[in-house]
């Protein structure tokens, strides 16, 4: 072989070389990401021997078992999410409560596998008309609500998810419909282009209004989107006491067109020793992110 043929060989191994490692990395499946959104009840003595102190335990033991990379829990007070990140260590929990912004009232944390994700940036808003003021209700709500958020890299795939954890009204149909949009409008103002997952319990059904402005706005509900979806139709139960036919669908993951939803379950489980994990049940989703 002369020393040019030599050369023309060398050049064309390594071309294909790297076409083949190019053809390799295009065809690696993305790492799927869990999300979980859980309502675990506030810590209430009237609840009796449903209450946080006999649940507690159970509650850490079911989010370690399912391993959610991204976890958004709602009606936590302060003492519960100082129990949680005792009990989960494997995480980095965010949020504000929701009464001054600091650490009074009820919490919309948002908790996120620190082995998985890098922080980039985080926060938290009111759901009213005036998102930088907390304690504030907001159009027609009963309560102030909050929405905690998190701009997150991910370690395996150096790719970047933006998440969004909140509890809308259970009064309100406007506070519910409003708070929403601004959900979506902080979305595209604190991480444009970025994909999002909203995850939240939206005190209402999958028809009602909140959705319908969500999937209009090019949000995908994860239970309707799955390539495969699991266990019952509903997610509150008030500790088993609303009738099996009544018991409505209140919790939601929520994706932006980027994400890919591969399945999702609301999970039915009750602890070995009986009662329950909480009153509403907690909803799974994998998704990858494209």
């Amino acid at each position: 072989m002369t020393r040019i043929s030599f050369i023309k060989y060398s050049l064309l191994a390594a071309i294909v070389a790297v076409l083949g490692a190019c053809q390799g990395k295009t065809a690696q499946k993305p790492e799927p990401l869990q999300v979980m959104t859980f309502n675990i009840r506030l810590d209430v003595a009237s609840d009796s021997l449903n209450s946080w102190p006999y649940r507690k335990a159970n509650v850490a033991q079911l989010i370690s078992y399912y391993a959610p990379d991204l976890l958004g829990m709602q009606e936590v007070l302060p003492n519960q999410l100082a129990d949680l990140k005792q009990a989960l260590p494997q995480y980095t929990a965010l949020g504000v409560g929701r009464d001054d912004g600091k650490a009074a009232g009820e919490y919309c944390p948002v908790f996120f596998n620190t082995a998985r994700f890098e922080l980039l940036k985080h926060g938290d808003f009111s759901l009213s008309e005036q998102p930088e003021t907390f304690g504030v209700k907001g159009w027609d709500a009963e309560c102030n609500r909050v929405c905690t958020w998190a701009l997150l890299k991910d370690k395996l795939s150096g790719g970047q998810v933006a998440y969004f954890n909140t509890h809308l009204d259970h009064i309100g149909t406007t506070a519910r419909r409003e708070g929403v949009r601004l959900v979506m409008q902080k979305m595209q103002e604190l991480a444009p282009g970025v994909p999002a997952i909203l995850t939240g319990d939206f005190n209402c059904g999958p028809e009602e209004e909140p959705s319908q402005v969500l999937e209009t706005g090019g949000m995908k509900n994860a239970l309707k989107v799955a390539g495969i979806s699991y266990g019952p139709t509903w997610s509150f139960h008030d500790f088993g006491r609303v009738p099996l036919a009544e018991r409505p669908l209140l919790d939601y993951v929520y994706v932006t067109p980027q994400i890919d939803v591969v399945r999702c379950r609301v999970i039915q489980d009750t602890p070995a020793g009986g009662g329950y994990y909480s009153d509403h049940n907690p909803v799974l989703a994998e998704v990858t992110c494209r």
